[in-house]
């Protein structure tokens, strides 16, 4: 019997059609990449998460590009994030 192998990424993803979705996620910053201080919340025990403005979103994104304007110093988490993943697709599919 042969297992199907998925593919890890959806080829229709890309940097030109990406919505971002990932960007109104909570993201706990858990290394040092570099993340200027003014898009760093702390909570009340000390925990560092990026700081999200009213509207939900991360306040490193560029509301008219969606792209990050932190990118060479984005936390780990965003590192890792790999567009058109298994993970990517449920935030669009929850945001659409």
């Amino acid at each position: 019997m042969t297992i199907p192998v998925k593919n890890i990424t959806d080829p229709e993803i890309s940097c030109s059609n990406c919505q971002a979705c990932c960007c109104r996620l909570e993201v706990m910053i858990i290394s040092d990449t570099g993340v200027p201080e003014r898009h760093i919340a702390v909570d009340e025990w000390g925990g560092e998460t990026m700081l999200r403005l009213a509207d939900g979103w991360c306040s490193a994104i560029d509301r008219d590009t969606f792209m990050c304007t932190i990118y060479e110093n984005r936390p780990w988490i965003c590192r890792e994030f790999e567009m058109g993943s298994d993970e990517c697709l449920d935030e669009r599919a929850e945001f659409m």
